[in-house]
């Protein structure tokens, strides 16, 4: 009986566990282009061209002539804008552009820099959850057996 209450905690743990962690990471949903090194991201601003981008609803927003606006495409003067060129700051707030006269100051030194590292060209196996990742299906199948092992070896501990 103390066995059964005491796995049953434990799970009531780790599903806790895992689902807080989950809430806080994004890595999959996260464009190619953007920058590398971050496990959550709701928007990048683009000092170069002034413009968010929210990773959730994968949609823009810039500033049409005093109107935020919202959009799947970059502003029409940006629409052949190379977006792996230009760098992205990380900003993990809600409608960031609201705050634009702050962000605009702060991060206008970053408007020629062109030495960010991106998801495309990361080594690191954690950016390949994104299924347009060419190599997703060799992370999945790793995921598959990593879990399988854990299994495996979970079921071996039950059994002692």
């Amino acid at each position: 009986m103390k066995n059964i209450l005491r796995i049953a905690i434990l799970f009531i743990i780790v599903t806790r566990v895992d689902a807080q962690i989950g809430l806080n990471i994004n890595i999959g949903s996260q464009p190619k282009w953007g920058p590398v090194g971050y496990n959550h991201v709701d928007n990048y601003y683009m000092p170069e061209i002034e413009t968010y981008y929210n990773v959730p609803t994968q949609q823009y927003t810039y500033n049409n002539n005093g109107t935020w606006v919202t959009t799947r495409q970059l502003p029409p003067v940006y629409k052949n804008y190379n977006l792996y060129k230009g760098y992205k700051v990380v900003l993990n707030e809600p409608q960031p552009y609201l705050h634009h006269d702050i962000y605009k100051v702060k991060y206008v030194k970053y408007k020629k820099v062109h030495n960010q590292k991106f998801i495309r060209d990361s080594k690191n196996s954690k950016h390949f959850e994104n299924e347009d990742d060419p190599k997703h299906g060799e992370w999945k199948e790793k995921e598959h057996d990593d879990n399988r092992d854990k299994n495996k070896h979970k079921n071996k501990k039950d059994k002692d």
